[in-house]
């Protein structure tokens, strides 16, 4: 009877690389880490505003040097006119991460980001909130009350 051989854990990048691949590659990423080394590639103040979606790619006639692709990015509505001029600076950065001319264009897509790192919500001081709503007799609404002692000891808090 053949026992399995011993089996080890393998770290969870390891098995998923495959799939990311080629989840990426369907975007046009040669690799992944366009995408999960943007604030390090891009710098910290773009990849606040912006993050890549994928890059398009031109086709090349048969036996032809590729053309530069051009870089899809999902920015904020707010920070995208910012990024526009900044276009330059993303394109140079973005080439010399990749160490040849890859992209040699931007496209701005106007979104919303799909990563967001919320900040943790200070927790409210119940205490204070009573005792600033108790301070407030001559509002009749119970729930408004309430509601003004939350919002008096959120901005003593801060």
């Amino acid at each position: 009877m053949n026992k399995p051989g011993k089996s080890f854990a393998r770290p969870l990048s390891d098995l998923l690389h495959k799939t990311l691949t080629d989840a990426f590659a369907k975007q046009g990423f040669a690799s992944s880490e366009l995408v999960t080394r943007w604030a390090e590639i891009v710098g910290a103040e773009i990849a606040a505003h912006s993050e890549p979606e994928k890059i398009q790619w031109t086709r090349a006639a048969h036996g032809h040097t590729p053309e530069p692709g051009t870089l899809v990015l999902r920015v904020e509505g707010p920070a995208a006119i910012e990024i526009q001029h900044l276009s330059g600076v993303v394109l140079e950065r973005v080439n010399r991460f990749f160490g040849w001319q890859a992209v040699g264009g931007l496209r701005l897509r106007q979104a919303p980001l799909r990563r967001r790192e919320q900040a943790p919500q200070p927790a409210g001081d119940p205490e204070a909130a009573a005792r600033i709503a108790a301070d407030l007799p001559e509002i009749a609404d119970e729930n408004l009350r309430a509601a003004l002692g939350r919002l008096g000891a959120a901005i003593k808090q801060s």
